[in-house]
């Protein structure tokens, strides 16, 4: 894949703010209503995000970000941005203390972080909701506005893609999951696609290149046509204007159901071992949580689904999806 154009733009002489997100698709996208916030505090900065090449072509649709410096997790020191040390430097990755100590090789000149060693700043809080998390720490620290709100569909959209969707108007059916612990049976998501293809809906299946056998084996099972398997055949600029133009998205707690809260896509999203009311879309939007947090163990890296996950039935999948569709 190319590299995006977001992390090739000119250097100049403005001073740095250097921020640090070296995570996934869903922890980028919770983080956008404080990366607009210090790119509108900050404009006089050169705003500079600290992240995975791959989330390359979503950085560029957040307008908030002037230069992708490519990093792959904490294990190794984070580049030189150039231009000597940042003036700023924003721990939006944790708590610390690695994520603080690699920012504190760079030598900034003023920190935004949780309060560690040699950092100012508020007390983490587990239970917050994540994109008020950061947001709510740039507040503390000056750069965000009382009247900021992380669940206003302005600050937390994104632009649509220049790329066309592979399949306008189609209900998207996300099938894959980082861990299993959030993986969802096969056999019913291909229930839940046979049950929408047969109500007349064009169903869709995503999830990455890793997942195109547990994609391909769905697909069969709902006796999908040719060309609806789209795992691991779209670039992430693709998935987004996939999702952007959409009917309904269908997906447990992944990097899916973050574009879909982005785009205002309607969405039925179901929960494992993650909080909905730290990683849940924003209240009052066209979205339905299913999950059960009764019997939710939580173990994020657990290789067997969630109990809250395995809770959700096939029925109430279809149940909210027709709600929804109907809407």
């Amino acid at each position: 894949m190319s590299v995006p154009a977001v992390v090739a733009r000119a250097q100049d002489d403005r001073p740095v703010a250097l921020v640090l997100r070296a995570l996934g698709l869903g922890d980028l996208l919770v983080s956008v209503p404080a990366l607009r916030a210090l790119r509108r505090a900050r404009p006089e900065h050169r705003v500079v995000l600290a992240a995975p090449a791959w989330l390359g072509p979503v950085v560029d649709l957040v307008d908030a970000v002037d230069t992708l410096l490519p990093v792959a997790g904490l294990d190794e020191p984070l580049p030189e941005v150039g231009g000597g040390p940042p003036d700023l430097a924003v721990n939006l990755h944790g708590r610390g203390p690695q994520s603080h100590a690699r920012l504190d090789a760079l030598a900034p000149r003023h920190r935004v972080g949780h309060a560690a060693p040699g950092w100012d700043g508020p007390a983490w809080v587990e239970e917050v909701g994540e994109r008020l998390r950061w947001l709510d720490l740039l507040r503390h620290h000056g750069l965000a506005r009382d009247a900021d709100d992380p669940d206003d569909p302005a600050a937390l959209g994104l632009r649509r893609p220049s790329v066309p969707s592979p399949a306008p108007g189609a209900v998207v059916v996300h099938v894959g999951a980082a861990y299993g612990s959030r993986s969802w049976p096969a056999e019913r998501f291909a229930a839940v696609a046979r049950t929408l293809t047969a109500a007349g809906h064009r169903v869709v299946l995503t999830g990455s290149a890793a997942e195109q056998e547990r994609a391909g084996a769905i697909a069969v099972a709902a006796g999908l046509p040719q060309g609806a398997d789209l795992a691991g055949r779209t670039g992430l600029a693709e998935l987004a204007a996939l999702v952007a133009d959409a009917a309904l998205v269908v997906t447990v707690d992944t990097g899916a159901a973050h574009l879909a809260t982005a785009y205002g896509t309607p969405s039925v999203v179901l929960f494992g071992p993650a909080p909905v009311a730290r990683w849940g879309p924003p209240p009052g939007g066209p979205h339905v949580v299913l999950t059960d947090e009764r019997v939710r163990r939580g173990d994020v890296f657990a290789p067997e689904p969630d109990p809250a996950l395995l809770a959700v039935t096939v029925d109430d999948v279809l149940g909210a999806a027709e709600r929804l569709l109907r809407a």
